[in-house]
């Protein structure tokens, strides 16, 4: 029996790779993003409250309808847009499935999708299996912002979609209003579609506002917005999301998630429908995670790593040039090899294999374990 491979040029993610590596050499993980300290007590004793009381069979498609119509209000809080629990909210088995679903929904062969690099790495397969072509465009290192002159440069008739992700992962960076202002002008008067990854959307700091599309109307209309509850709620083993759009896009969106996953996983969403209501808990999520940053930049000033600006997700990049010169994967295994520290090379999230010689390192750690890595990071030679 032989396959003909839908992604033949995709093998052994770099995620699976380094933790593997991570494990077979006892290091300390700070490649993968997520949290090593526990979630929420009261969320989950909502969830094991809510399975005792018979909540453990399907809800609909769409979702639980009191956890959208919680969507439905904290999106009016915070971002002051009207959005339709019934018709433009759906739940999802995570962000990376609701952006591959919303892929899935617009794309035909042959379609250009604009990809920002580094990036995500799910994207660009997502595209591929749909049988369209990633536009590949750098973001401007090292600050890794959007050159909006070389976007409008690569817009074709072919262009389909743009995929936007603030705060973006691997980089920390965030989109501005001025961004924002430039994706407008960008997509006005075409039939553009935008998907936006929004996963870590209260994961920023330093007071800068989350530029939000559910801010801005004339781009709901076109977008597909992604959010996710495991980076909320520090449970990304949930995988657990959901998707914004307006109602006409999501009567698409949902012909294509009907089939993929008829409903997700119930006790959770009925303990979010009740939880999602105390703001605290996600208003608080940015000045907690602020403080880990802070504490792991302090730390970093022991060693010869040299960190880039970060004002958003659960990452920070890491310049290495006082240290070696060697190519960033190969520089990342032998790390973990020697030192017992795992990070991910950034050249992973380039399809054309950019190396500018930095790590990605994860900070959503216990302090101890952070204090356990620098100590590993500071004797690096």
């Amino acid at each position: 029996m032989h396959i003909t491979s839908r992604l033949p040029n995709v093998g052994t993610t770099i995620f699976t790779i380094m933790s593997g590596l991570a494990n077979q050499h006892s290091a300390i993980n700070l490649g993968q993003g997520f949290p090593d300290y526990q979630m929420s007590e009261a969320l989950i004793n909502k969830v094991n409250e809510v399975m005792r009381k018979g909540w453990n069979q399907y809800v609909p498609m769409q979702g639980y309808m009191p956890l959208r119509e919680s969507i439905a209000e904290k999106v009016d809080f915070l971002y002051g847009a009207n959005v339709s629990p019934n018709t433009q909210v759906t739940i999802t088995p995570g962000g990376t499935y609701a952006i591959y679903t919303a892929l899935t929904t617009i794309l035909q062969p042959g379609d250009e999708v604009i990809v920002f690099e580094p990036a995500y790495d799910s994207y660009i397969p997502n595209i591929e299996i749909n049988g369209a072509v990633p536009v590949l465009i750098s973001l401007k290192f090292p600050d890794y912002k959007i050159d909006w002159e070389d976007v409008r440069k690569k817009i074709s008739p072919k262009t389909k979609a743009i995929i936007i992700n603030s705060p973006h992962n691997p980089t920390g960076s965030v989109l501005s209003e001025k961004d924002m202002d430039e994706l407008r002008s960008v997509v006005r008067n075409t039939n553009i579609f935008i998907v936006s990854d929004e996963v870590y959307e209260h994961l920023i700091y330093d007071n800068i506002p989350h530029q939000s599309i559910l801010r801005y109307p004339d781009l709901l209309e076109r977008s597909f917005v992604c959010f996710s509850f495991g980076k909320t709620y520090n449970c990304t083993g949930w995988k657990l999301g959901y998707c914004i759009s307006s109602s006409e896009l999501m009567v698409e969106f949902r012909k294509v998630h009907q089939f993929n996953c008829f409903s997700c996983h119930t006790p959770s969403q009925v303990a979010l429908a009740d939880f999602l209501k105390n703001k605290n808990e996600y208003l608080s999520l940015a000045g907690i995670m602020q403080k880990k940053r802070d504490y792991f930049f302090r730390l970093m000033k022991q060693t010869k790593f040299d960190l880039l600006p970060s004002h958003g997700s659960y990452f920070v990049c890491a310049r290495y040039s006082r240290i070696s010169n060697e190519g960033d994967k190969d520089f990342a295994i032998r790390i973990t090899k020697e030192y017992g520290i795992a990070s991910i090379p950034v050249s992973a999230f380039y399809k054309s294999g950019t190396d500018n010689n930095v790590l990605r390192f994860c900070f959503c750690k216990k302090n101890e374990t952070l204090d356990a890595a620098v100590e590993r990071l500071a004797i690096i030679l």
